[in-house]
């Protein structure tokens, strides 16, 4: 009888770590820029002068640090894991008045303590933060250092040398941000590759956001800079404006539907009746479809809820993905969403609702446990109505009419898309199978007769 030695409990448990489940160039993404971190500390200590001076105000800065994460330790971060703090205004003194050994380490407090105290996350993902950080500082100590050198000295505390270098400290400080936005958005595009990260990084509040941590950052390294206890003096800044960050997203999240993350169904009514109102004002084209998927119930039954939760966020990403940035998808209720396209005439409108349908039909979702490694199945059918221009029509008569489309795609085999357009008698809509509902997309002139194409057949 042959013995199968067993493995070490030490070696089972690291390749058991969730770092393999990533794709394989993003484990080896995550684990180059840890390298070049470790690397980067090691030469960066070698070349360091450890004085007392630097020791104090680096232990000053890092106390600050301590207690900002813990005084607003209940709103640093999401439940999602994805933080957004205001603890870089520490960090970037760190940069600018020390060696860039202390930048390159300065992350791993604040990382480690909100871990420690905030929430806990993948420790992989803990570590390759303070290794993006802490490059990103490395960078920005690395380009005010060398910039510095070329500003003459003996000018100092004249106005001008101020100025000067006040500018290499925003420069420094444009530097880091920079280099940590792509460094960390590389990794989370590679984990969630339907995720809109323009719209979550690049929107106006989190731009205001960042240009307010710097300004305070840059104001703070000024007063270091001539006494080290004016550091304590911005506590409360802080705190003040990590607590607005908090106001920003519960405004987002009252907007957001919580499971898909697209507007919820108030928010899209609230903001397609202006865009209607508009359409109809500026004699605009618009079309609006309803989207719902066939058969939901059946995944629920089969599958459980925790993968019909992932078919919805799934689709989600998908409208996402496939939609204009001003384009507005909303989870309607249930399994079902809502799109409205402005600018688009009645042609454009179908096709990107095909475009939509055959983009869901094709998603890989593998439902996990018993049946592990199942494909589940997953389409969608939809209902489109177009507004043409000219045509005056509210909102809840498009939402009307596409809903009638949509019963219509889903008595005719499902998985396929139908259209109503506006030009003739929308407001007889009396219900499925009557009126325009039952005319179909064939009956407008400019419509070709493939809109009535069910997917198959």
């Amino acid at each position: 009888m042959r013995v199968t030695p067993r493995q070490p409990p030490q070696m089972t448990a690291i390749r058991d770590w969730p770092i393999w489940s990533l794709p394989r160039w993003l484990t080896g993404y995550v684990l180059t820029v840890i390298s070049v971190d470790l690397v980067v500390v090691g030469i960066a200590a070698s070349a360091s002068v450890f004085s007392r001076r630097n020791l104090a105000l680096f232990g000053l800065l890092m106390a600050c640090t301590a207690v900002a994460v813990e005084l607003t330790r209940k709103t640093s971060e999401d439940g999602s894991g994805a933080s957004k703090d205001t603890q870089g205004v520490w960090e970037l003194p760190v940069a600018i008045l020390l060696p860039p050994f202390f930048a390159l380490v300065s992350p791993i407090a604040r990382i480690a303590l909100t871990h420690w105290r905030v929430r806990r996350a993948p420790l992989y993902r803990r570590v390759f933060s303070c290794a993006a950080v802490g490059l990103s500082y490395g960078a920005a100590s690395v380009t005010f250092h060398s910039l510095s050198a070329l500003v003459a000295r003996d000018s100092a505390g004249t106005l001008s040398h101020g100025t000067v270098w006040t500018l290499l400290v925003i420069v420094s400080a444009l530097v880091k941000s920079v280099i940590n936005k792509a460094t960390v958005l590389t990794a989370a595009k590679g984990a969630n590759p339907g995720a809109n990260i323009r719209s979550a990084v690049f929107n106006g509040e989190s731009l205001y956001h960042d240009a307010s941590e710097i300004c305070i950052g840059v104001l703070v390294t000024f007063g270091v800079a001539g006494n080290p206890l004016l550091a304590l003096a911005a506590l409360p800044v802080v705190t003040l404006l990590q607590r607005s960050l908090r106001h920003a997203k519960l405004v987002t999240d009252s907007r957001a539907d919580p499971k898909t993350g697209l507007l919820n169904a108030a928010t899209w009514d609230r903001e397609s009746a202006v865009e209607v109102a508009r359409a109809v004002r500026t004699q605009s084209p618009l079309a609006i479809a309803m989207v719902d998927i066939d058969k939901f119930k059946v995944i629920n039954d089969t599958y459980g809820h925790l993968v019909g939760d992932q078919v919805l966020k799934e689709i989600a990403n998908a409208l996402n993905t496939l939609l204009r940035d001003y384009d507005l998808a909303g989870r309607f209720g249930g399994e079902e969403f809502s799109l409205l396209l402005p600018q688009t005439r009645a042609v454009d409108a179908f096709r990107i609702a095909e475009r939509v349908r055959a983009n869901i039909a094709g998603l890989s979702i593998i439902a996990p446990g018993a049946t592990g490694g199942e494909r589940v199945h997953v389409t969608v059918s939809i209902g489109v109505a177009a507004l043409d221009s000219g045509s005056k029509r509210e909102l809840s008569e498009l939402v009307a009419a596409a809903d009638a489309a949509l019963y219509r795609a889903k008595a005719g085999g499902r998985d396929q898309v139908q259209m109503i357009s506006t030009t003739r008698g929308l407001s007889a809509i009396s219900g499925p199978g009557t009126g325009a509902a039952s005319r179909g997309a064939s009956d407008h002139p400019d419509t070709p007769s493939v809109f009535r194409r069910a997917q198959g057949s």
